[in-house]
């Protein structure tokens, strides 16, 4: 699961993964934006899967979980992580999709402040059917147990957001686990975001 541009593929790329096959489904992602100013940020996309279904993968030629031009791979014993970075405006990081769907977007909220907002709830049509069958189902809910996406905006202060912030004020995140998603009882909000201080 390749994703070429590090903010606004991520949503398109979580319903990639059952086109990917179960494999591909044993992973984790969190994507965090870290407003640098109000014109720049830093957007990371953190893939993690587990060293076990990586190896297979390679085994049968998988050459998608981590784009070598783009992202850092590490191994461990139990994880291959793929690391996606890139710096830029904040216009660049959030490029629209060719079909038109949601997209993130960070703009002005005042003097010093940017409003980060991600769509979430464009991620529920993603899984819309993944129950629908009974086999599939099963499956997927042995493969996507205890994984989640977890969404992240960090800076110098977080000023308001619908999401947890953090004890120290400088990031907030909100995890959605993909069981819920699979089985629909996880409510998604059409949208969450956090309010960034700059400065």
């Amino acid at each position: 699961m390749y994703i070429p541009q590090v903010l606004t593929h991520t949503f398109k790329a979580v319903g990639a993964l059952f086109l990917a096959g179960t494999l591909a489904a044993c992973v984790d992602v969190t994507m965090e934006l870290e407003v640098l100013d109000e014109n720049n940020g830093i957007g990371k996309t953190t893939i993690v899967m587990d060293r076990q279904f990586y190896d297979m993968s390679q085994q049968q030629g998988g050459d998608e979980f981590c784009n070598e031009d783009d992202g850092e791979i590490s191994l461990s014993d139990t994880n291959a992580t793929c690391t996606i970075t890139i710096n830029g405006a904040l216009d660049e990081l959030f490029e629209a999709n060719d079909d038109g769907s949601p997209v993130p977007t960070a703009v002005s909220a005042g003097p010093g402040l940017v409003r980060v907002t991600y769509p979430t709830g464009s991620m529920t049509d993603e899984f819309a059917d993944a129950g629908s069958d009974p086999s599939t189902k099963a499956m997927m809910e042995q493969f996507f147990k205890d994984r989640s996406i977890i969404l992240k905006v960090s800076g110098a202060e977080i000023v308001e957001s619908d999401m947890e912030i953090s004890a120290d004020g400088k990031s907030a995140s909100f995890t959605i686990p993909f069981l819920g998603l699979i089985n629909g009882d996880f409510e998604l909000p059409n949208e969450t975001y956090a309010i960034v201080r700059v400065n």
